[in-house]
């Protein structure tokens, strides 16, 4: 019998290794994502943290400094921009050029939950503003002459808000059918951080305030903003951590669906 004249031996495909777990998978995406940060993304950072104090000195020559909620918004709302510069502005444009330039083809060939892939870079973004917020609460602090004492709060208004932010840009970048577009979409969003986040809300016309009541940020603005007075109303002030950490699930969850939606 020759070799031709042999029985085929059927052979199974080997099974595939098995897909990562969400928790590793996320980790890993994020060590990744911040290691190409600090190399890349340190020059936007001192811009962006440039830009929110460049917009305190701005604002000191109209706000009178002291106890009075117009410095406390003034200062809260610009350390809560250095969170909307990077976490929606950049990431929008980051997601929206990874969709231009088949980068997501990348991730999407990787055995990872698409949920590690948003939840890791959007945390990874996030992260990378608290030294800028920090700065940026400080220097506005000692401009308006408002205590020090409660900045620990940022611990828990960066993660919040950067949640909602990043998620929002994350879903603007995937969803966007053009490049140019994702990065016009995170302008516009980082322009609404300045003008409604920043400005005091008495001060803003209702129309305007209920637009500004619309912006994830706000909340997070409020909530920090809220911690600057001498007795502050702690029950508001959870109130509105909780409501943005609602925000940033609702938004969070939607970029998800729309990375599984583009990368399909």
């Amino acid at each position: 019998m020759t070799l031709l004249d042999a029985p085929a031996v059927a052979t199974e495909p080997a099974p595939l290794a098995p897909a990562a777990r969400l928790l590793p998978a996320l980790a890993a995406v994020y060590r990744a994502q911040l290691a190409r940060a600090r190399v890349s993304r340190i020059p936007l950072l001192f811009v962006a943290t440039f830009q929110s104090i460049g917009i305190l000195v701005m604002m000191r020559g109209v706000v009178d400094p002291g106890d009075n909620p117009s410095a406390h918004a003034v200062v809260a709302g610009s350390a809560v921009l250095v969170v909307a510069f990077v976490a929606l502005n950049l990431l929008a444009q980051y997601f929206g050029r990874l969709r231009a330039t088949g980068g997501l083809d990348h991730y999407a060939t990787l055995p990872v939950p698409p949920a590690s892939v948003v939840l890791g870079t959007a945390a990874a973004y996030a992260s990378f503003t608290v030294p800028g917020v920090f700065v940026t609460a400080g220097v506005g602090s000692w401009m308006f002459e408002l205590p020090l004492a409660r900045l620990w709060i940022l611990l828990a208004v960066v993660p919040l808000s950067g949640a909602a932010l990043a998620g929002l840009g994350a879903a603007l970048g995937l969803l966007a059918p053009r490049q140019e577009l994702a990065t016009l979409a995170g302008q516009l969003g980082m322009s609404a951080a300045l003008l409604l986040g920043v400005l005091p809300a008495a001060r803003l016309p209702e129309p305007v305030q209920w637009l500004r009541d619309l912006l994830p940020s706000s909340y997070g603005v409020d909530a920090f903003a809220l911690t600057f007075a001498p007795h502050p109303d702690w029950a508001r002030v959870l109130l509105d951590l909780g409501v943005c950490g609602a925000v940033g699930l609702v938004s969070l969850t939607l970029a998800t669906w729309a990375y599984r939606r583009v990368a399909a």
